[in-house]
């Protein structure tokens, strides 16, 4: 018989972010099949009634509440003991956090204390034959594996943007207080500021309805035998300010300043999709100036909707990797539909200095 512990870090207003309500619903789902009367909901942070009030919502039999100010803000030595006090308090024997890189740089420790075992990067968790099967994809989402463990506990983190965030109405929690003793020395990391990018300036957005991918051919030369960057630029950043889009990019596009080549100023490598790059799962996706062949188009395996913008009715997007292909002119169509942005935001589209 499981006994599955769903374990989350709660934010500074003692609530829980999206990916952590993903992994909840994913828990729940999960309990209701093998464990409906062993499911168990902790979370940990500074400040953690609004969390404990969801968690008792959603159906949990206990919950478990590790409140101290030392977890207001991300420690390793701090977050690893409420974690290992909430599973050793629910004498869990699967442990279900969201894939945060808070909660992944605990889980091999709290894994090792627990004498557990340790995944991350799981997409699915389901009943099978003599246990719990697990999904999570290797190789860049190239090859898919299904495994079981023997072990217990087993701590396991749940890659976000997988399930629909649990959003059922809270109720009124008797959350059971954890003791979680930290000592001073754990608390030798302090956090003095935070620093952001400027609003409006970030360009990559997790959460972003669309995800926008740009592609070398913006930087080549255009019909009239010149390349255009600067104009390239001025496009796609005044469409991620009114589409509040997230931006990507190929490899090619990202790589083409070690060639000495002209490149967007703005593109690092942390924009990067693909085989090399990140595996985004954003509602939508716009390809422009892309290839479209198997390296670069890999990273679009989790996006719902794709569509590109390019030239060549031949490209690798018109053989089957895109749901809709324009052929057309990138910069026509970007200029276009930035004015229509523009005017239904009731807004002047920027000209160019």
């Amino acid at each position: 018989m499981e006994t599955i512990l769903f374990f989350a870090f709660a934010k500074p207003d003692g609530s829980l972010g999206k990916s952590a309500r993903e992994a909840l619903a994913a828990a729940k789902e999960l309990a209701e099949k093998v464990a409906p009367n062993a499911f168990i909901g902790a979370v940990a942070g500074g400040k953690t009634d609004p969390a404990a009030s969801l968690l008792a919502g959603a159906g949990c039999a206990r919950v478990l509440a590790a409140e101290n100010p030392a977890l207001d803000q991300a420690r390793y030595a701090a977050d690893a003991a409420a974690l290992e006090a909430a599973a050793r308090a629910a004498e869990a024997t699967l442990v279900l956090l969201p894939g945060t890189s808070r909660a992944q740089r605990v889980l091999g420790g709290a894994a090792h204390r627990l004498g557990g075992r340790a995944d991350t990067h799981v997409t699915e968790l389901r009943p099978a034959e003599g246990g719990i099967e697990a999904t999570r994809w290797h190789y860049r989402q190239r090859i898919e594996a299904r495994f079981t463990r023997e072990q217990r506990p087993w701590l396991v983190t749940l890659d976000p943007s997988g399930f629909a965030p649990w959003e059922a109405a809270a109720a009124e929690p008797a959350p059971e207080k954890l003791a979680t003793p930290i000592d001073e020395n754990a608390l030798r990391t302090r956090v003095v500021g935070f620093k952001a990018p400027e609003s409006g300036a970030e360009t990559i957005r997790p959460d972003a309805n669309l995800l926008f991918v740009a592609g070398a051919g913006w930087t080549k030369k255009q019909a009239d035998g010149k390349p255009h960057v600067e104009e390239a630029e001025r496009l796609i950043l005044e469409f991620l300010r009114l589409s509040r889009a997230s931006l990507g990019s190929s490899k090619s596009l990202v790589d083409l300043a070690g060639e000495g080549e002209a490149v967007l100023s703005f593109l690092t490598h942390l924009h990067q999709v693909g085989q090399t790059g990140a595996t985004p799962r954003h509602p939508k996706g716009l390809a422009a100036c892309c290839h479209g062949e198997e390296p670069h188009t890999v990273g679009w395996r989790f996006i719902n909707e794709r569509r590109a913008i390019n030239l060549d009715p031949n490209c690798g997007w018109a053989r089957g990797k895109a749901d809709v292909l324009y052929v057309a002119d990138a910069f026509a169509v970007m200029a276009e539909l930035n004015k229509i942005l523009a005017e239904r935001a009731g807004q002047s589209p920027r000209q160019e200095s």
